[in-house]
């Protein structure tokens, strides 16, 4: 990797990052394609390399959030407790198991494409009935597990799967985004250092390009902090738009390279 390979991946993460952190989204899963596609990290070493963004990154948006005090909700806890484990898993089956990724396109858009349009609908035009009620703890720390297993799978933080979800089932962004950027943050963490043991005993790009993940994670931390920032500024509803144009905009993406 150049110097200006590493410029280009602090950019990205820079620019995509201060979009993304308002709404809990660390922003690897936009990072991800940037990284395959024009930084050319080979296959399985780009979702190591995703993880150590969000290793890097995470700490510009949790050090806003932790001196607001919005990262001490029950929330936070749940998300951690299923997406830690989850994300051993993922890492074990991305290692030996070496799922494609189309697959893994296709689930992504079909996914976040219909629930991107929902939230959207649901945002413009709220429906008069009863707001829906988010997700008991317990299917809470359920999701958080399987979106862990495709966060060590494909490297990504799992906000941008998490955030839809639980802000269509009900809770407000300014609860989720915390919460959500906390768990990807302790994931990643656990997600590394399985890579990194793992790269011991198997073969092939297991361990993550250091040189670009640290670049694009330096991106990250600035961009974070200043999306942090830009949150409390927001009204409810432009941060659920903004949501759901994110998770619109990923389905559409993954859909797109399903495709071609």
């Amino acid at each position: 990797m150049t110097w200006s390979t590493g410029l280009l991946g602090f950019a990205a993460g820079l620019l995509i990052s201060v979009v993304t952190a308002p709404v809990g989204v660390s922003g690897a899963v936009f990072l991800l394609p940037v990284q395959v596609s024009v930084l050319g990290v080979p296959s399985p070493a780009v979702a190591p390399t995703n993880l150590l963004y969000n290793v890097v990154a995470g700490p510009g948006a949790l050090l806003r959030h932790h001196r607001t005090g919005s990262l001490r909700g029950p929330l936070t806890r749940l998300l951690i407790a299923g997406t830690v484990p989850g994300v051993v898993l993922g890492a074990v089956i991305r290692v030996f198991a070496v799922p494609g990724p189309r697959i893994f396109r296709l689930l992504i858009a079909a996914l976040l494409l219909p629930l991107g349009l929902w939230l959207l609908l649901r945002t413009l035009r709220p429906a008069p009935a009863r707001t829906p009620r988010p997700p008991s703890p317990r299917a809470t720390t359920a999701l958080a597990l399987t979106v862990g297993v495709a966060g060590g799978v494909y490297g990504i933080g799992g906000g941008s799967l998490l955030g839809p979800v639980l802000v269509g089932r009900g809770a407000p962004v300014a609860v989720v985004a915390p919460a959500a950027l906390a768990a990807t943050f302790v994931t990643s963490v656990v997600g590394a250092a399985t890579y990194a043991l793992l790269s011991l005993a198997a073969t092939g790009d297991v361990s993550p390009d250091w040189f670009l993940g640290l670049s694009c994670g330096a991106g990250g931390l600035l961009g974070g902090h200043l999306g942090a920032r830009l949150q409390p500024r927001l009204p409810e509803t432009a941060l659920r738009l903004l949501l759901a144009t994110l998770a619109t905009a990923i389905g559409a993406l993954y859909a797109a390279q399903f495709l071609t």
